[in-house]
């Protein structure tokens, strides 16, 4: 008879009467014996088994019990917001700004279009604390920002500068109706920039060679492998130059005779908030709060920024790292998308 497979010593009266049956020495009593020791051993195994069952089952009441309560509040907030009357929306702009990021064009133009179609929307305000990123979704954002202020004249967009608004953060600010800010908050670095690594130098030191084959004669056109060219250059700063030039021209546009213009206002320089307000590049001093209390006279503030699923609020709250991959295998992970 082999080993006891629940890893349970069994008692000397149980190893007794297993011995004997071994040696064939048994009688009835010695098999009753070992019926009994199974059956209890089976018998524990079971209850083993309901406590799992309960405890599991208990875990995932709560879970849902949680989402459920979630909801209904959600729901309730929603509701008595809808009734309370007109408010400010609000919509972030934190980190880069690019393609691939929470203010990419996709995530931010989707915010703006549900601010601006809600029924009950004042004014917009854009709260922004971002060093700027690429200026084609900065583009994007400015753009439509444009077109839905000319669908709806009656709700302004106020641009609130937190820490930071500059480069692609301060062109979709430009294209607000007013531009508030603090103090010293950073504000302006109208510029562009393109930056790289040469490292001719360093392969030549380690003895490696740079073998690159193309059609067409730039195609390898600032290699950083190779050394740098002066038509190459040239070229470069011409195309940043244009997206320069197309910089200060929306800004131009969205700020209007508001600017005191310079030589230095465009030329890549930042600016504290109490400087930015002399060069016209903010209209004033202030918080968002500031802003829909005392500008646009609607205090509540209603955040229309991308917000998670309640399932992922829930699985954030409780910090469960398992059940983040559960929600993505069982599809209720949301996806930014374009609106």
């Amino acid at each position: 008879m082999s080993d006891n497979p629940w890893g349970e010593k069994p008692t000397e009266e149980a190893q007794s009467a297993i011995h004997k049956v071994k040696s064939g020495e048994s009688n009835g009593r010695e098999w009753r014996l070992i019926e009994n020791l199974v059956s209890g051993l089976f018998s524990e195994q079971r209850k083993a088994r309901r406590w799992g069952i309960f405890f599991k089952s208990l875990t995932f009441l709560y879970l849902f019990g949680l989402l459920g309560f979630y909801l209904f509040t959600q729901q309730e907030s929603d509701s008595s917001a809808d009734s309370d009357g007109e408010y400010t929306a609000v919509i972030d702009l934190q980190g880069p700004i690019a393609a691939d990021s929470e203010a990419s064009a996709d995530v931010l133009v989707g915010s703006l279009r549900r601010a601006f179609k809600a029924e009950q929307t004042k004014a917009v305000v854009i709260r922004i604390n971002s060093p700027g990123g690429s200026p084609v979704q900065s583009g994007y954002v400015y753009d439509e920002i444009k077109r839905l202020r000319a669908l709806h004249p009656d709700i302004k967009l106020y641009a609130v500068i937190a820490d930071i608004g500059a480069s692609g953060a301060y062109y979709i600010a430009s294209a607000a109706d007013y531009i508030y800010a603090d103090k010293a908050s950073l504000v302006g670095s109208i510029g562009v920039i393109s930056s790289g690594f040469g490292f001719v130098g360093l392969m030549d030191k380690v003895g490696v060679e740079r073998r690159a084959l193309s059609a067409g004669e730039n195609k390898s056109f600032l290699d950083p492998f190779s050394p740098l060219k002066a038509d190459d250059k040239a070229f470069w700063q011409s195309v940043l130059g244009v997206t320069h030039r197309q910089f200060i021209d929306q800004v131009r546009k969205g700020r209007g005779d508001r600017l005191k213009e310079s030589p230095e206002l465009f030329s890549g320089l930042i600016w504290t908030g109490e400087q930015a307000l002399e060069k016209g590049l903010i209209d004033g001093l202030g918080s968002t709060s500031y802003v829909a209390r005392e500008i646009v006279g609607a205090e509540e503030l209603r955040d229309f920024s991308p917000r998670l699923t309640p399932f992922e609020e829930v699985i954030d709250r409780l910090g469960v790292s398992f059940a983040t991959e559960i929600a993505t295998r069982i599809g209720l992970s949301s996806t930014l998308k374009l609106q």
